[in-house]
This record gives C-alpha cells, sequence and structure tokens, in this order.
C-alpha cells in the first residue's frame, strides 16, 4: 500500500486541479454587476490550489523516501502540473482576468491569450525535447531554471484570484499583477531557451 502513495497523491493532485479549474470558470457567476466579487468562493478556490501545490512537493519526497518510481508516477506527475499552470491560464484567458489598469477588452483578451499561448508553447516544447533525450538515454531531470519558472507561474496563479478576490480596483493590485506576470513570462522564455542548448542525445 505505502508504495502507491506517491500515485495517490498524483491523482488527488489532478482531481483538485479539475475542480480548481471549474471554480475558475464559475468565478464571474459569483460577482454583483459583474465587478464586485463573493470572496469566499475564490478563497477557497485559493486554498485548493495550494493543497494541489503541496500534494506535487508530497509526492516527491514520498517517492524518494519510499524509493519507489513507476512508469505511471513519471508520465502523469508532469502531466498533471501542466494542467494545472496551462488550464488555469486559459481560463482567465476565459474569463478575462486579470484586469490590468483601464485597458479595454480587447487588449486585455489579446494579453490574457499570448500569456497562455507562450507558456503552452514552451510546455510542449520542452516536452518534445524531454521525450526525444530520454528516448535515447540522455538525463532530461528539472533545472533550477525549470523550477524557478514553476514557482512564478504557481505565484501568478495565486495573484489573479488573491487579486479577483479582493484588490479588483486598487492601483497597487493592477502594478504587481503585471510585474508578477512580465517576471514570470521572462523566465519562462529563459527557461525554454536553456532546454534547448541541453543535450538532447
Amino acid at each position: 500500500m505505502l508504495r502507491h502513495i506517491p500515485n495517490i497523491l498524483t491523482m488527488g493532485r489532478l482531481v483538485l486541479t479539475i475542480v480548481f479549474l471549474v471554480m475558475i470558470l464559475l468565478a464571474p457567476k459569483y460577482y454583483a454587476d459583474g465587478e464586485v466579487p463573493f470572496p469566499g468562493f475564490l478563497d477557497v478556490a485559493f486554498i485548493l490550489f495550494v493543497i494541489a501545490g503541496l500534494t506535487d512537493i508530497a509526492d516527491g519526497i514520498a517517492a524518494r523516501r519510499l524509493n519507489v518510481t513507476s512508469k505511471f508516477g513519471r508520465m502523469v506527475d508532469p502531466l498533471a502540473d501542466k494542467i494545472l499552470v496551462c488550464g488555469a491560464f486559459i481560463c482567465f484567458a476565459l474569463i478575462g482576468q486579470p484586469k490590468l489598469f483601464d485597458l479595454g477588452p480587447g487588449v486585455l483578451t489579446v494579453i490574457h491569450w499570448s500569456v497562455a499561448g507562450i507558456l503552452i508553447a514552451r510546455e510542449v516544447y520542452v516536452t518534445v525535447l524531454r521525450h526525444i533525450a530520454e528516448s535515447r538515454g540522455v538525463n532530461f531531470a528539472a533545472t533550477v531554471s525549470g523550477k524557478i519558472k514553476m514557482f512564478l507561474q504557481s505565484f501568478a496563479i495565486g495573484t489573479v484570484i488573491i487579486k479577483m478576490a479582493h484588490v479588483q480596483t486598487a492601483a497597487w493590485g493592477y502594478w504587481f499583477a503585471a510585474v508578477v506576470f512580465t517576471l514570470m513570462l521572462v523566465v519562462t522564455v529563459i527557461s525554454g531557451i536553456r532546454a534547448t542548448q541541453r543535450p538532447h542525445g
């Protein structure tokens, strides 16, 4: 039973991820006149997001402590991460969040979908490189830049949720979200470039 704990945690993260993404899509229904949110709903979504992130850490620790690895875990664990991150930014684009300064709906739509597109393109590209490398017996483990990228993406998701729930129109909220998104995109692109520079076999 113990040897299955990492896979159970991974499956739990997938379930939490799906619930979290659905809550993001439903969030606009909890706004009065499209502007004032019901914070409790998004707070619950934020808690689910944090728990999902913690299970990602926990399943890695469990796998190392129990000295167990499986093909299922190697395939599904990174997939769960990609679904969580890419899915979140797709959902944000669908509901038009985050609002930034006085930018119009058209400009925001371009920004939101561009952010989602860059993240998805990077993940697909690096995933292809990883499969090529591993098929040739080359180690393509996660790097420091990749881990920083994941942290900033997760931080950006949390930033959007908290902004939607509690600081929708505060000027500092606009600036904070803009800076976080910019840093995240820069690191995402850099980590993708660094992956290109790694040996693939």
